[in-house]
């Protein structure tokens, strides 16, 4: 036995074990082809992506095409640019858990970005919230096209919403939704799963969604900005 082991308090080696057994599993949050949310640091939306081959401190970032739902944003401006800092959110389908990161990311060809100094800053578990009755419009873009089509949002809780399109879309598919939740605000963007589908009438149709990329800062938003529309109602 070593003689700096016989002053080793009771526990340390276990401590330590534990510790790096913490960092593993906090490493397996995230995996290649995780959807994500890349923002800005005050929250501007830049891109959705997927993530690929993740590493301790890097990664990779597929960007979804120009044709995308961040119209509004100047994402395609930033190609060609030195690396920046940027927030990341994603969701662990597998956990049913929002994932959020951080990290600097450089552009290397088109629509594919690298990610220096990735680091997951925190873990969150979904929450349920009550609906509110909306007529808000927005759009709908299924997860393999490129194109933003019209919808309604019926309700919408923190959680999930309710939208009439009179495009077929059906059980388990993904869908981003975006819509303004004030009139001051920017456009909101979630992406979701179906779970309902009813067939209203000829060409119309509504469909519950369940929200799959949320922050417990995002849900707290939802439910300020449906707390605010339940007062103009």
């Amino acid at each position: 036995m070593k003689l700096f082991e016989l002053f080793k308090k009771p526990g340390e080696k276990e401590a330590v074990r534990e510790v790096g057994e913490k960092s593993d599993m906090r490493e397996l949050e995230i995996y290649s082809g995780m959807r994500v949310v890349v923002e800005t640091p005050d929250g501007r939306l830049l891109f959705i992506a997927r993530l690929h081959e993740p590493g301790r401190s890097r990664a990779g970032l597929f960007q979804y095409s120009d044709g995308e739902i961040f119209r509004d944003t100047d994402a395609g401006d930033l190609q060609g640019k030195d690396a920046f800092h940027v927030m990341i959110r994603g969701y662990n389908d597998r956990r049913r858990k929002a994932v959020l990161m951080e990290g600097d990311i450089a552009p290397k060809e088109r629509h594919t970005w690298q990610v220096e100094h990735l680091s997951i800053t925190k873990i969150e578990n979904e929450r349920s919230f009550s609906r509110l009755s909306t007529d808000l419009e927005g759009t709908v873009m299924a997860e393999d096209e490129t194109e933003e089509r019209p919808c309604c949002f019926f309700d919408i809780s923190a959680g999930g919403a309710s939208i009439g399109s009179r495009y077929r879309y059906h059980k388990g598919d993904h869908l981003f939704l975006k819509t303004k939740l004030s009139e001051s605000g920017s456009p909101f963007v979630v992406y979701c799963e179906v779970l309902r589908v009813v067939e209203r009438e000829a060409e119309q149709f509504e469909y519950g969604c369940h929200f799959l990329e949320l922050t417990n800062a995002d849900q707290e938003f939802l439910v300020r900005s449906i707390a605010r529309l339940g007062e103009k109602n």
